[in-house]
């Protein structure tokens, strides 16, 4: 009977994490930085570490300009976001990469995140941080920069940004189950239901429920956050498609309903931009450019804009790092 409950429960909250798959090639260690400012920083910060899966996660920046901190989604490395840093190095940005255990709980997660970015503040003479976040790594972003936290940030002099997408801020749909009060529903699982959902999801399970306070208490962001751009997408009907037009694989993990949530939307300081586009598509894989992603950042003053005796260099880019035939 136990065995027959937990295939129920498996099979009907199984995309309860919330997590989009996305492709990255390990033997990509490395990308062109020859536009970026000299380093004269070589930090070890546990955390951060370069856009790549190079196993030397030693940080080679120039103290004076602004750092851009990247922050994956769940099932993601920081090698996924190796071809946006490439893309920012190209106009000439610096980043880093904070990668973290996705099934950590949400609230250790963040604050890895926080120290993580007062060591990097504390070592450079550019404080600017610009930190975007995408999925999980929207949450785990904003509540890292919150100040009722219990660990927050020390450094007073940081001067941070604030970039989400597709930031599930209301609450995954999917995971409702685990984060239902229901004694029917508890007793009909012969009370399983915290077991799976934490096999499924690990240490975040019950966070990523409307019903947590990770969600309902969103947190007021710390006076050194200057600017908060967030980024929702319309995912309906996202696909992948052949060259003939047909869907071949759907690139849909939230709701425009999950993403918006009033509390956060509502905040001082909040820049809301909805673009229609799918949840991998916004980012970038190996099937397609993040053309939108770009030009929206581009807009807001995020990522500098490409000068126009250098746009067929950066459209060549583009094409290099992601479109590949599969």
């Amino acid at each position: 009977m136990r065995a027959l409950v937990a295939s129920i429960i498996v099979c009907s909250i199984l995309d309860l994490s919330g997590c989009a798959t996305t492709s990255h090639d390990p033997a990509l260690l490395t990308f062109d930085q020859s536009r970026l400012p000299p380093a004269d920083l070589s930090l070890t910060i546990p955390g951060l570490g370069p856009c790549t899966n190079n196993p030397d996660r030693t940080l080679h920046l120039n103290s004076q300009q602004p750092v851009t901190v990247l922050v994956h989604g769940c099932r993601g490395s920081t090698g996924n976001f190796r071809a946006l840093a490439e893309v920012m190095a190209f106009q000439g940005q610096q980043t880093a990469c904070f990668d973290y255990d996705d099934r950590d709980s949400l609230m250790r997660s963040s604050a890895q995140l926080a120290a993580s970015l007062d060591a990097l503040a504390r070592q450079m003479h550019d404080k600017q941080i610009t930190v975007i976040g995408h999925s999980q790594g929207a949450l785990i972003s904003r509540k890292a920069l919150v100040a009722e936290r219990p660990d927050p940030m020390q450094d007073q002099q940081a001067q941070l940004r604030l970039v989400t997408i597709s930031g599930p801020f209301s609450g995954i749909a999917s995971a409702e189950t685990c984060g239902s009060p229901s004694l029917l529903w508890r007793v009909v699982t012969l009370g399983m239901v915290k077991q799976v959902c934490q096999l499924i999801s690990g240490d975040k399970w019950f966070e990523i429920t409307s019903a947590s306070d990770f969600i309902r208490e969103p947190g007021k962001l710390r006076d050194q956050v200057q600017s908060y751009l967030k980024i929702d997408t319309d995912e309906r009907g996202a696909c992948y498609r052949d060259k003939e037009g047909n869907c071949i694989e759907k690139d849909y993990t939230f709701s425009l309903a999950e993403q918006y949530y009033p509390p956060v939307d509502h905040a001082p300081l909040v820049k809301n931009v909805e673009v229609k586009a799918g949840h991998v598509e916004i980012v970038g894989d190996q099937r397609v450019a993040p053309v939108k992603l770009i030009a929206i950042l581009q807009q807001n003053g995020i990522l500098n804009r490409t000068e126009p005796q250098r746009s067929a260099a950066f459209d060549l880019l583009l094409a290099k790092l992601y479109v590949h035939d599969n």
